[in-house]
């Protein structure tokens, strides 16, 4: 195990250095979770014969990724960045990926802010599209969680959101201190399991778009739980008697809302699954 409790010490997070930009591994998994995902959404259609058209899966696609990076980026500026008023006073510096004249990259991005930038997407495509929408978020639902494990592995490649302090034996090493490889933690129960409870629960559904509310609440649970091995964001430290984490509070809330979600959705939806 010593190799991998040093890991970090011979990998390097960059794929590809052409000399005026760097390909990061951390890019790499994030473009295939976004390739894996619209791709297992494809084939659950065309396994569960869903009445979803390509062109609209796809068109789909494009407004809700743009939702996702936009609320990702702005969600961690507002609740995580140190920064925040620099970038509320400069918002074109938001998604400014140079640094000094050297490109960086844009560094910063929060899942829960994705969930909100998605949410909102998914509004405005349903108002033009309403009588698919509930069927899109069920697929929505089964296939985030298989890309999300790409994303989760990109973490852990890129050597962020490091894990708590152990003395387990597949620890990984950071700057000297062993720690929980926590993002490999979470892309396995946020991601793989949870992907295989929608996929073997999704016949069950009792009315289309039952599926979102569920993942809502398993990955809000989940993350909650996952927290407990993973550092809290160094800027802003334990919350509410040391131990509570930014990440677990916004965890709960997501829950709660999803709760909501799911009887909203029972409430409007007219249609049983296909």
């Amino acid at each position: 195990m010593e190799y991998w409790n040093h890991i970090y010490e011979h990998f390097n997070p960059i794929a590809l250095d052409l000399g005026f930009i760097s390909v990061h591994w951390y890019g790499i998994m994030y473009i295939s979770a976004l390739l894996t995902a619209l791709w297992f959404a494809k084939w659950i259609i065309k396994k569960d014969n869903m009445p979803i058209a390509e062109d609209t899966i796809d068109n789909y696609f494009i407004w809700i990724e743009i939702g996702i990076i936009l609320g990702a980026r702005v969600w961690y500026i507002l609740f995580y960045d140190s920064n925040t008023s620099y970038y509320l006073s400069h918002p074109w510096q938001i998604f400014n990926p140079f640094q000094n004249g050297e490109f960086v990259g844009i560094r910063g991005m929060s899942y829960h802010g994705a969930v909100v930038g998605a949410t909102i997407a998914s509004y405005l495509y349903a108002r033009r599209n309403h009588g698919v929408i509930f069927k899109i978020l069920d697929v929505v639902a089964l296939s985030v969680p298989v890309g999300f494990v790409f994303g989760r592995i990109g973490n852990f490649l890129n050597q962020e959101l490091v894990g708590r302090v152990t003395d387990v034996p597949w620890g990984i090493y950071v700057d000297g201190v062993l720690r929980h490889p926590s993002q490999l933690y979470e892309g396995f129960l946020e991601g793989i399991v949870i992907a295989i409870i929608l996929y073997l629960y999704r016949e069950r559904r009792a009315f289309d778009g039952a599926l979102i509310g569920i993942y809502g609440v398993l990955y809000g649970t989940v993350r909650f739980i996952v927290e407990f091995w993973r550092m809290p964001d160094i800027q802003l430290g334990y919350l509410y008697g040391g131990w509570l984490t930014m990440g677990q509070v916004q965890s709960f809330i997501m829950v709660i809302i999803s709760i909501g979600v799911y009887f909203f959705i029972k409430k409007s939806s007219t249609s049983k699954p296909i």
